[in-house]
């Protein structure tokens, strides 16, 4: 004498609401996680252009008694070789101005531009 028991049916509201409650809290994961990469990005490019900038502007105050040219080409170079472009070179005196960026694509199909502006020259008692 086997015993059968009768299958279970559930015909509540709450039918498969655990599950729609979990890919909801996964996709609000997930889009934290990605703001919070695209903010991250954005933040070592700044400080990427930041470095480009500087050391580019150190590089050309050292040239800066062989011309602008000189000492603007020497600043591109080195602005390049950190991973920046250099947009903007000049002389202020004995000084040199340099902008650089440095474009950041954190997300596919948004592309942004960090900018950075650095001065560097002898030091001034």
């Amino acid at each position: 004498m086997a015993l059968r028991s009768a299958p279970t049916v559930r015909d509540g509201p709450d039918r498969g609401g655990a599950t729609v409650c979990l890919l909801a809290v996964g996709l609000v994961f997930v889009v934290v996680g990605v703001f919070g990469a695209t903010v991250g990005a954005a933040r070592m490019a700044r400080q990427q252009a930041a470095v480009a900038a500087d050391l580019g502007a150190l590089a050309g105050a050292a040239r800066t008694l062989d011309g602008e040219p000189v000492a603007c080409a020497t600043a591109t170079d080195l602005a390049a070789r950190n991973g920046g472009r250099l947009v903007a070179c000049r002389l202020d005196g004995l000084d040199v101005v340099v902008t650089a960026e440095v474009a950041v694509s954190p997300l596919p199909g948004l592309t942004r531009v960090a900018t950075a502006t650095a001065r560097a020259g002898p030091v001034r008692g």
